[in-house]
């Protein structure tokens, strides 16, 4: 039997996982006409990281990334008695998938730097994992609305630049979670 998951009493079909992240699981869902990102919050523990409430800190970082004028899905309905948002489907590849096979993210780099032009001067961190970008059309959207306040070591260049090339860094994280 097929998947559905509700949204605010309206049913969209699970296609596919995308992935997990430290506060969800990502599903490709549709409603027969146009395909969405399902996020559905999970309380699993983080060893590396302490949340709040987590839908309302999607709420607030979406706003906040939105207001700063990060490339982002739009969020289009949030259940906040069953914990998930719909969001925007971004089709296209992972910044991730890109370094894989080797591809030349330099264009990409360069569009992250101007994202942190905006992003550091407002106090905020993103999360530069590059599982976290999309390219379509030759742009990238930060596809997670995750953001923190800024701290040094925390930003593109100190910590998530060691991900966007096939780094030791990278190639461990591949070893470990593939």
């Amino acid at each position: 039997m097929e998947e559905r998951l509700k949204v605010n009493e309206k049913e969209y079909q699970i296609i596919q996982l995308l992935g997990k992240g430290k506060g969800g699981y990502s599903y490709l869902a549709t409603d027969e006409r146009n395909q969405y990102v399902l996020k559905q919050i999970h309380h699993e523990p983080c060893s590396y990281y302490s949340f709040g409430n987590k839908i309302e800190a999607e709420i607030n970082d979406y706003k906040r990334l939105s207001d700063i004028g990060i490339r982002i899905p739009k969020m289009l309905a949030v259940d906040i008695e069953n914990e998930r948002i719909l969001k925007e489907y971004i089709e296209g590849e992972t910044i991730y998938e890109l370094i894989k096979k080797d591809a030349n993210v330099d264009l990409y780099i360069e569009q992250v730097k101007e994202m942190c032009k905006l992003l550091y001067p407002s106090g905020t961190n993103i999360d530069y994992f590059p599982t976290n970008f999309v390219v379509k059309d030759n742009l990238i959207y930060y596809i997670d609305f995750e953001c923190n306040n800024y701290m040094e070591e925390c930003n593109f260049e100190n910590w998530g630049i060691k991900y966007w090339s096939k780094t030791p860094e990278f190639l461990q994280y591949v070893a470990e979670h593939e």
